[in-house]
């Protein structure tokens, strides 16, 4: 239900109360109710370029916003990547008229002659509504893409370089830069990151299930992060062991190992009025090959208690049936998979976690 016809249809003072404009204040600021979702979440039918004649691929941005509102999510994280001020301005006026926020994501600049097209997309998110700005150091996965220390290192002071090229950008249009803890740091990393940034204008995007990965509680992860948290990408997720350590899928909220419900009240508690996009990825579990000598060439030593206490839940919580490999399937399954997946997250979301 849209917020306007919510407010028409409410009686009640308290429900009424709960579709109010946010408020900034911690005392008197309301949680946003509505529920976003989160681009990845069609990566099959956006970025898979399968032939299907029954889901063809969303070819732009806007395509995807009415197929995301008429789904009933309320509210979309997209790519500002691209655009001008009039494509800018036509999302802009889609979603004030489908009633939905909007969180743009963008690609941090690499160097001097980068900041420019960085500067260009922040004027077109910032054109087209958007106040957050979802971005990651890293495109791939730590322990897949660094073979030493030195070269992670290398990684390291390089994603400083580019975040202290973006915070005056943000800063002076107003933009929010939410950084997600993606496979790449782990708590204390980056909280030392953002320290050493050290700008109200770059925060987090806080991604409750990607830090099983580097073999983090993802409970330690939301408590740690929340303080920093401007946008959330809400999952759920399964794990099985195989020969080289154990895979990880993201599934349908309610279905995994998170306490999604517990960890939402952390969060809320730190920014009661942040947003929550769903973040289901309908892809093959991604494998997590902790027990190879490669995984931990970018690691310092982990004490034996934190590594054992985590691999304890690991086999305690392991799924009871195999993983679904997706790929397997043909496309049309693929992405109907893709869209029942996103349906059964937004349904649980509002029945079970109060999310309008």
């Amino acid at each position: 239900m849209k917020r306007r016809s919510f407010i028409k249809k409410s009686s009640s003072a308290g429900l009424l109360t709960m579709s109010l404009p946010v408020i900034p204040s911690f005392s008197t600021t309301v949680s946003e109710m509505r529920f976003g979702i989160a681009e990845a979440s069609y990566m099959q039918r956006r970025y898979a370029k399968l032939d299907s004649k029954s889901y063809p691929p969303f070819t732009d941005s806007l395509q995807m916003i009415e197929h995301c509102s008429t789904a009933g999510f309320g509210g979309v994280q997209f790519s500002v990547r691209g655009w001008d001020a009039s494509y800018a301005k036509k999302v802009k006026e889609r979603v004030e008229e489908l009633e939905l926020f909007f969180e743009g994501q963008i690609r941090l600049p690499k160097d001097d002659s980068d900041l420019q097209r960085f500067t260009t997309e922040v004027t077109a998110a910032k054109e087209a509504g958007a106040d957050i700005l979802r971005t990651a150091c890293l495109s791939g996965r730590r322990y897949e893409t660094f073979d030493s220390m030195s070269a992670f290192q290398e990684f390291r002071k390089k994603s400083i370089y580019s975040l202290r090229l973006a915070e005056p950008v943000v800063r002076r249009y107003g933009v929010k830069l939410a950084v997600e803890n993606h496979k790449d740091w782990r708590i204390a990393e980056m909280i030392e990151i953002l320290k050493l940034i050290d700008s109200e204008w770059v925060g987090v995007t806080l991604d409750t299930g990607n830090n099983i990965s580097l073999l983090e509680d993802p409970m330690e992860v939301v408590e740690a992060l929340a303080p920093y948290a401007f946008t959330v990408h809400l999952k759920d997720m399964a794990i099985e062991e195989y020969e080289d350590g154990f895979l990880m899928a993201e599934i349908n909220l309610g279905d995994g190992i998170l306490d999604v419900d517990k960890m939402i009240s952390i969060i809320r508690k730190h920014n009661p009025d942040i947003r929550f996009n769903l973040e289901m990825i309908t892809r093959d579990p991604l494998k997590i090959p902790y027990l190879t000598q490669g995984y931990w060439a970018t690691f310092d030593e982990l004490p034996a208690s934190e590594l054992a206490r985590f691999l304890y839940k690991i086999k305690k919580e392991e799924s009871s049936a195999p993983l679904m490999v997706v790929s397997k399937n043909p496309a049309d399954e693929i992405l109907a998979l893709e869209i029942a997946n996103n349906k059964a997250s937004l349904k649980y979301a509002r029945q079970r976690l109060g999310f309008s």
